[in-house]
């Protein structure tokens, strides 16, 4: 009888071994003649655990981690393939405290299926949402997204059916989907894992929008720093084509749509949808002035939908439970789920699916665990390297778009970096500005300047040369970034170097308060 045994290709995974241990995993069965067959799935993302192997049992699938190339023999023969116990062995990963506490509705399949069968992802409850949206009409389909509450998960929060419904009643003879996964931000990895996962349900995400809006074509644009999702992003369209998902029929039906994949050439700035069009256009990525909107005159001058990964992967679920169901999970304006990316300096690493309305605190104390130094949280990153730093004394903001600009933070992509007690916060301020100035496409004079600027203010005030005078300098160049900067690269550069110096004030005098004390 062959056993299925699941070992995850997961960039994650494969950054802590994971080729290795399916390599001695295959080796070994073939020596003592097992019956074993290798699934590479996604990973259910408990990155402190992986690689983590699961074995498919008479009693469900048993996880075993994390497992090292050299632990393989002993766990054979500690019978592994029967889920016997081993100092190894996790019991089910479903039952494992850190799933237990998630609502899983986009990355329900993710760590579960082979993300490249359409037959796996079927049985799991795919393709049902497109199935329901070939039977309603385009409005009808826009009407269940914009009652579903989801607003754009790559971190503006724009709300998706009103982009949608834009497009549907733009006027074009060719329209476009664009899905950005130039996932850039330091501490996420959200749209890479449900890419190399569970790409089907992206896929299926892009045709739902297509039938809605009129558009035939997508596109997923993928950062070059992504070659295991672009390989399994093409597998899983090729399959999908196969099976008439995409194509001139969709299912069958009077839709067409079809997509490919074209890759990045490593830009930051071209995860702000304009930039990432002329860049899609072979053109160098600059940020286009606005309007006209991309929904107006977008890829190659005709309507655009430009939605993040989330955001597209998130809508299948809607349509197949309506839009009714997926709202009632959140707070306030922030409805349904978001994936919550905990990284840094912290005990359990991963990605983690929850409704919005978590508080800070929670999250970083409670599911990621505290520090993985042991040592006391100092700050919190929230929202990718232009995000705001939330001191302790914060930690009882939820999670929701709303409360987090009410304490002058964002969101973002929803990635969360935690840094111990040691962290210098004059430092990080002034990563901001180098971040932003190389990363800057130049186009306009507050980003490309300023932050040359803000790099030289920050080095005088390390250096002790008038301290107050560089304070007041660099809070009025951030005021001028702010308001003046033609995107969000410039205009949100402020917010980690002005809640450093707000929350960490001790940090930006000639010598740190708590050096002193010391």
């Amino acid at each position: 009888m062959t056993v299925k045994v699941y070992v995850p290709r997961d960039s994650g995974a494969l950054a802590l071994g994971a080729e290795q241990v399916a390599g001695a995993l295959r080796t070994e069965a073939k020596t003592r003649g097992l019956d074993v067959e290798i699934v590479r799935n996604g990973s259910r993302g408990l990155y402190w655990l992986e690689p983590m192997v699961e074995v498919e049992t008479a009693q469900g699938r048993i996880a075993y981690g994390p497992v090292a190339p050299g632990d393989i023999p002993a766990l054979l023969d500690a019978g592994m393939l029967e889920g016997r116990t081993h100092a190894l062995a996790l019991g089910k990963p479903e039952e494992l405290p850190f799933l237990v506490r998630q609502t899983r509705l986009t990355f329900a399949r993710c760590g579960i299926v082979d993300p490249v069968s359409i037959e796996d992802y079927e049985r799991h409850g795919g393709l049902r949402g497109l199935r329901n949206a070939l039977e309603k009409s385009p409005a009808a389909i826009i009407e269940e997204v914009t009652e579903s509450g989801l607003r754009g998960r790559g971190g503006a929060g724009f709300p998706t059916g009103i982009k949608w419904k834009t497009v549907h009643d733009a006027q074009g003879p060719r329209k476009y989907i664009v899905c950005n996964a130039d996932e850039g931000d330091s501490g996420t990895f959200a749209d890479r894992m449900i890419m190399e996962g569970d790409p089907f349900v992206l896929i299926e995400g892009m045709a739902i929008a297509g039938i809605a809006t009129g558009a035939t074509k997508g596109y997923i644009y993928l950062r070059s720093e992504y070659p295991h999702a672009a390989a399994v992003l093409n597998e899983a369209i090729a399959v999908a084509r196969a099976a008439g998902v995409l194509g001139t029929s969709v299912l069958s039906s009077a839709f067409a749509f079809d997509m490919e994949v074209r890759v990045g050439a490593g830009a930051y700035v071209c995860g702000e949808e304009t930039a990432l069009l002329d860049s899609l256009e072979g053109k160098r990525g600059q940020v286009r002035a606005k309007p006209p909107l991309p929904a107006h005159q977008g890829l190659f001058g005709k309507p655009t939908v430009i939605n993040n990964v989330i955001s597209l992967a998130s809508v299948p679920i809607i349509l197949d439970k309506g839009g009714a169901y997926y709202r009632d999970f959140g707070m306030g304006r922030s409805r349904g789920t978001i994936p919550i990316q905990i990284a840094g300096n912290v005990k359990h690493g991963g990605l983690f699916e929850a409704a919005f309305g978590m508080t800070l605190g929670e999250i970083v104390d409670e599911i990621g665990g505290g520090t993985a130094t042991g040592r006391p949280v100092r700050a919190v990153q929230v929202g990718g390297p232009l995000g705001a730093y939330f001191p302790r004394s914060l930690f009882d903001t939820p999670f929701d778009y709303e409360a987090f600009a009410a304490k002058d933070g964002l969101i973002g992509h929803a990635g969360i970096v935690v840094f111990d007690d040691t962290v210098d916060m004059l430092k990080q301020a002034r990563f901001a500005m180098e971040f932003c100035a190389v990363e800057s496409c130049g186009k306009c004079t507050p980003c490309r300047i300023g932050s040359t600027r803000g790099m030289e203010v920050l080095d005088r005030l390390k250096a002790g040369i008038a301290p107050e005078t560089q304070i007041e300098t660099v809070t009025d160049l951030c005021n001028t970034m702010k308001f003046g900067s033609l995107c969000a690269l410039g205009g949100f550069t402020p917010y980690p170097v002005m809640s450093a110096l707000t929350h960490f004030p001790e940090d930006f005098r000639p010598v740190p308060a708590r050096e002193a004390a010391e």
